[in-house]
């Protein structure tokens, strides 16, 4: 079979309407190495590099609020910064971004044994700019 592990997809796909992140970067922790005191993070299993998620909003209107609400994780050696809003968004708690390098891996949630998917990025851009934002 030719499609193994994450599956390449362009950002426009996943979210045609845009995104926003409604919360802040932290770290993905390793659940199998971490214990109370002493949290390990995690590191992706193709490339070992430590993994970041932002909670980010999906800008599609017709989505439940449920449906909305999904968590990116980014793939980065040092924490990535979340853009500066534009200037018209200043104040407001959303802020628009777009993710570089985007997959996505399909699996069953066992809570409720239906169909989910697992979003990665390689970076995050304010929407608009042309390049990532900086991480550290």
């Amino acid at each position: 079979m030719a499609l193994q592990g994450p599956i390449p997809v362009a950002y426009e796909v996943v979210f045609p309407f845009g995104c926003y992140v409604v919360g802040e970067v932290s770290p993905v922790l390793d659940f199998e190495a971490s214990t109370k005191d002493r949290p390990v993070p995690a590191r992706d299993k193709a490339t070992g590099e430590l993994m970041w998620a932002v909670p980010v909003m999906d800008g599609d209107t017709s989505l439940k609020a449920k449906a909305k609400a999904v968590s990116v994780k980014i793939l980065s050696a040092v924490e990535p910064q979340i853009p500066a809003p534009p200037a018209e968004m200043a104040g407001l708690p959303f802020i628009p971004v777009v993710f570089e390098g985007l997959t996505v891996t399909p699996y069953v949630d066992q809570s409720n044994n239906r169909l989910a998917y697992s979003y990665k990025a390689r970076g995050m851009r304010a929407a608009g700019a042309t390049r990532p934002a900086k991480a550290g």
